[in-house]
Formats: C-alpha cells, structure tokens, sequence
C-alpha cells in the first residue's frame, strides 16, 4: 500500500470559514477536518470591550498568540495584559479563563486548539458572517447561557456566568 502524502493548506486573506461567536470573528484556518484531528488554528478578531466569557475546557490546550492590539486575559491563576507579540497558553486541566478587549481597536489573536474540536463548537453557537465583520453581541440573559453550557458540554466544555471572576 501506497503512502499518500497530505496536500498543504492554503488559504488567503479572505478564505476560511468566518464565524460571528458573541460578538467576536474567528476565521477557521485549520480544522481537525484538516488536521485528522490533531490540531486546529483560528484567527480571532476581537472588537473593542469583545472577547469570551469564563469558560474551561479539561481536554483542549489552548494557545494564544497577539497578532495585533491588545487584550486582557483572566484566569484562575490572575491577569495578564497580552500586548502584539505576546504569548499566551492554557494547559490541559479545566484552568477557568477568558480574555476581554479593553482598548478602542479591534484586536487579533492567532489561537491554536490541541486537538482540534473547540472549533466545532464555535460552529455550531455562532452564526456565519464575512471575514472582519462583527455582528452584535447576543444578549446574554441566562437562558442564552443556557444554551451555550449546553452545546458547550457536548463539546467538552464549561461555560460559567460573566460575573465568574468577580
């Protein structure tokens, strides 16, 4: 049997599935679909005062890198501020986290999901829209937060309250 080696994937500045998640567009760039399930790469474009609540996820690592502007991070272990060439990782293990955008610029983050999957989530709770664009943020009465606990369950993840880390 023969060994067929995998195809690379490119994508340009416009290709990718653009996803609106509350309030925030992540553009898939790999997906496990991609990856045999190893990995997925998203490009977040985070508006100002945007950003993920707190939420876990025991069997995903999670990294982040700042492409450009400025957002703050805020875990069980404290806050950081991650500026353009930052760094961020959350390790496997269900470390409660989020990150919000405290500036007046949009902000973008590369992050990459190990394995893939978390992607699937932002699939199925968002809805499609052009790459850059930002739609509304939902309003996140509790039962919306509700229905993102539950879709995130089947996903392998929490999702706590906006007011968790207060």
């Amino acid at each position: 049997m023969k060994n067929e080696k995998k195809l690379p994937i490119l994508l340009d500045t416009e290709q990718g599935n653009s996803i609106s998640v509350v309030g925030n567009t992540y553009r898939i760039l790999a997906s496990g679909k991609d990856t045999d399930g190893a990995f997925a790469t998203i490009e977040m474009l985070v508006p100002p005062g945007g950003g993920p609540g707190p939420h876990a996820h025991a069997g995903f690592e999670e990294s982040f890198y700042v492409v450009d502007g400025e957002v703050e991070f805020t875990t069980e272990a404290g806050r950081y501020t991650a500026v353009k060439g930052s760094f961020v990782n959350i390790p496997k293990g269900g470390m409660v986290h989020c990150f919000k955008n405290k500036t007046q610029n949009a902000a973008r983050l590369l992050c990459t999901v190990v394995p893939a999957g978390l992607e699937q989530f932002f699939e199925e709770v968002g809805q499609p829209v052009d790459n850059g664009r930002f739609l509304p943020l939902p309003v996140m009465d509790k039962a919306y937060i509700q229905h993102l606990q539950q879709v995130a369950e089947r996903y392998g993840q929490q999702v706590f309250a906006p007011d968790y880390f207060d």
